[in-house]
């Protein structure tokens, strides 16, 4: 994928009818397919349900078993509630009748209310002065790891410019969280809807979650030398935004523990609005010799 306008191809499903959707997929490096991917795809799916006048507002999933990249994905949204001000969907994703993915989502009619939010880190740097994965990989291809190297290599929608770059050849222990500036390539990003932006924002919010985790153990464990995956994300849809402009994905890590690490944090606009919030568990498996 080179692009938004290809990011929204691969969202966008087959109508199978009866609330029956098709998806297929694109890998981003892994051999199973990505987790955002799946998510995303069963938020068009439930979106196909709903009125018009509501929009996402939260959804909880779990990730049952691995996506094989080769196989489409079949989508099935139950209807379990269509109130005045809320609707409920339940939507299962599966791959030769074994389900592989459930998602249980709310919608909610747009009311006005009461109105706070944290605030985003003042003395962040900002993504003008930082690298790109693409940056990196031009810059310093040549001295990479070769896993760090085919990752980087994937062709992606959207750009990336890490705050905090680890040194992959001289691996330490840091602070449990991770901040990544990001922003969608291709252009006319402002005529996107509001039920596309959500797509487009759960499909991102899966890229470098577990970072944030994993980092206080980076100078025993790597991505190389460790089992990790995606068990379980959920997500709060707050604030309308553009995709005009670089945002911030912003997470932390309360725990690792048992081989499971929990990351959770906001997704921000870069002058400070509030748009998302995030968590997720995911399973870090020290790989035995």
């Amino acid at each position: 994928m080179q692009n938004s306008k290809d990011l929204i191809a691969l969202l966008n499903l087959e109508n199978l009818g009866n609330n029956n959707f098709s998806g297929h997929s694109y890998t981003i490096g892994s051999p199973n397919v990505f987790g955002g991917q799946v998510v995303a795809q069963a938020i068009n799916a439930a979106y196909r349900t709903i009125p018009e006048n509501k929009i996402l507002h939260s959804l909880h999933s779990y990730f049952l078993e691995a996506g094989n990249l080769s196989i489409p994905i079949h989508y099935n949204v139950t209807e379990m509630r269509d109130g005045g001000s809320f609707s409920t969907r339940r939507v299962t994703a599966s791959q030769n009748d074994k389900t592989i993915f459930i998602l249980a989502a709310s919608f909610h009619i747009k009311e006005d209310g009461f109105e706070h939010q944290t605030v985003i880190k003042k003395d962040i740097t900002q993504p003008e002065e930082l690298l790109s994965w693409d940056d990196m990989l031009t810059q310093f291809g040549d001295f990479l790891p070769k896993t760090t190297k085919t990752f980087l290599s994937v062709k992606r929608p959207i750009e990336f410019k890490p705050v905090r770059v680890p040194n992959p050849l001289d691996p330490k222990d840091l602070p449990a969280n991770e901040q990544v500036w990001f922003r969608l390539k291709g252009e006319n990003h402002q005529k996107f809807t509001q039920r596309t932006k959500h797509e487009i924002l759960a499909y991102i919010s899966d890229y470098n979650v577990l970072n944030a985790a994993f980092n206080p153990n980076g100078s025993k464990f790597s991505f190389a030398n460790t089992q990790t995956a995606s068990l379980d994300h959920s997500m709060w849809f707050f604030r309308d935004f553009n995709f005009d402009d670089w945002l911030l994905f912003s997470a932390e890590s309360p725990n690792a523990y048992g081989a499971r690490g929990l990351s959770k944090g906001n997704i921000f606009t870069r002058d400070g609005k509030l748009v998302a919030s995030f968590a997720q568990e995911g399973l870090l498996r020290p790989i035995k010799k």
